[in-house]
């Protein structure tokens, strides 16, 4: 019943020394930083801190990238209510009434609420990952080769939700990163594909260089086109909220956060579907909905809630199945893979530990949100004053050092530019960039797995549908697809549309 007392005590036990709370501590400031400056994401800050860290032990490497993707979530709270710019996706919904409240001299308020919200959400986001995690890896354990074939198509198609409404964008962009991840030498008997000559590209496209052109450089170029001009609002008034004023909210943040984490859960979906539907909840429940857009502590309180309780929702199909739950996530399974961790059914077997760890690094990544949320609101105004014209500089040299110092190859370089000119067209044409590395990370398994499943049978294709596991998982595609376009996918928004507003009725 209590089995995994010894792997949670042994992972608490191995952050509080003084390295571990020193590079929490770091990480989160520099995650925090990252979310809250309007020309940099989260995406971006995990696939450059994958480069400078990847000479660190694992677990060290593991602890800065978990701080960072929190605290980045979290920071993009700061310039959504300060600026009207939501700092990454997911403070969008955030900036609705988070701004106004600032205009009305509230902006301190504002940012104490979203912190509190952002604090309980993720603990209650960790809580249900703690609960969910090892029942479903141990599910996972009884896969087996058609079954992960499945399972990467399944993340795949899942792309096509982080494009918003147009799916197709997103299918098109992940099969993008599947015939990238087909160059080089193929697993089973050294063909090589798509090399063209180059000696080069006969191991294949490194992930990393990849990542990093794909969403630092990318990034870069698409700043530099735009002038974004805003003037920051005063935060003098009280920060730190009242015990009082939090208790009020506590039925929002509740709710708030189980939805957060059940929306996180879902691969593909994301943080910002997390806020919106928190939001729209926290709406329907209100005695007052038409104060929200219009300055509602609670609308905003919902909002930080659900992007941050995502954060460990999104993380559940990694360590699991192998999925990421959103476009942040495939970057953070990216990193994990790359330094050395095994994400998926069989980390459950393999590594256990890495469960516990990952909920231990989340757990102090709240204190970091709770310690630098509320201590530094004067820094942050500071730090919103960074022009980009002297940021991107520097983030364009990094995205280019940072893989190079890797195996000192040149080619890593033009990959970086290679593929920051490929993310760059992609977003100036409203296409998502995270399913072109979710591609690229799955592709391998979808192959390998692929190839596998014909050796085991002999070249008979009937299992991938008779095996009752497998059998279930196509039929999820099936309806995975299904779900995301035409007629299905507006009948689903209707039915989701009424259900919200019968909950709404029933109080």
């Amino acid at each position: 019943m209590l089995e995994f007392l010894p792997y949670l005590t042994t992972a608490f036990s191995k952050l509080f020394d003084l390295q571990s709370l020193l590079l929490a501590a770091a990480a989160c400031f520099g995650g925090l930083v990252i979310g809250a400056l309007p020309g940099l994401t989260a995406t971006m800050g995990l696939a450059l801190l994958t480069t400078m860290t990847i000479h660190m032990e694992s677990s060290d490497a593991i602890l800065v990238l978990i701080c960072t993707y929190v605290l980045a979530i979290y920071g993009g709270s700061r310039s959504a209510i300060l600026l009207n710019i939501p700092g990454t996706p997911s403070s969008a919904a955030t900036a609705l009434d988070g701004f106004v409240l600032a205009r009305q001299g509230r902006a301190g308020e504002a940012m104490g609420m979203a912190t509190m919200g952002s604090v309980f959400g993720t603990l209650l986001g960790i809580m249900l990952l703690a609960i969910i995690t090892p029942p479903l890896g141990e599910f996972a354990l009884s896969f087996g080769a058609y079954e992960f074939f499945w399972l990467a198509l399944a993340g795949v198609m899942l792309s096509g939700g982080l494009s918003g409404n147009d799916p197709v964008k997103g299918w098109v962009s992940g099969l993008i990163g599947l015939l990238v991840a087909t160059i080089g030498r193929e697993s089973s008997y050294g063909y090589e594909r798509f090399v063209f000559g180059m000696t080069e590209l006969s191991a294949g496209i490194a992930l990393l260089p990849a990542m990093v052109g794909a969403f630092g450089f990318a990034e870069v170029l698409y700043v530099m086109r735009r002038k974004m001009n805003a003037s920051i609002s005063d935060a003098s008034d009280r920060v730190i909220p009242r015990i009082a004023d939090i208790l009020k909210l506590r039925w929002t943040i509740v709710r708030s956060g189980i939805l957060g984490t059940i929306t996180g859960l879902l691969p593909g979906v994301g943080e910002d579907i997390g806020a919106w539907t928190s939001y729209a909840l926290a709406k329907r429940f209100s005695r007052t909905p038409e104060e929200f857009g219009k300055g509602s502590i609670d609308g905003l309180t919902a909002a930080e809630t659900g992007n941050n309780a995502s954060v460990p929702g999104a993380i559940i199909p990694v360590l699991t199945l192998g999925i990421p739950g959103s476009g942040v996530a495939a970057v953070l399974m990216a990193a994990l893979i790359i330094h050395g961790a095994q994400p998926g059914p069989l980390m459950m077997t393999t590594d256990p530990q890495m469960i516990y760890d990952i909920i231990a690094m989340l757990t102090l990544a709240v204190l970091g949100i709770l310690v630098l949320g509320l201590g530094l609101t004067r820094v942050m105004v500071l730090v919103l004053k960074v022009k980009d014209t002297w940021l991107m500089p520097v983030i364009a040299v990094l995205c280019l050092v940072g893989p190079y110092a890797i195996q000192s190859r040149f080619f890593d370089i033009w990959v970086v530019v290679a593929f920051g000119i490929l993310g760059f067209g992609l977003r100036l044409m409203n296409y998502p960039v995270a399913p072109l590395v979710l591609g690229i990370v799955l592709g391998p398994i979808l192959d390998q797995n692929l190839r596998r499943s014909f050796t085991l049978a002999d070249g008979d294709y009937s299992p991938f549908f008779t095996r009752p596991i497998s059998a279930v998982l196509c039929a999820v595609v099936v309806l995975m697809i299904l779900a995301q376009v035409g007629p299905t996918r507006r009948l689903g928004q209707n039915i989701a549309q009424r259900g919200l507003r019968a909950i709404g009725r029933r109080t």
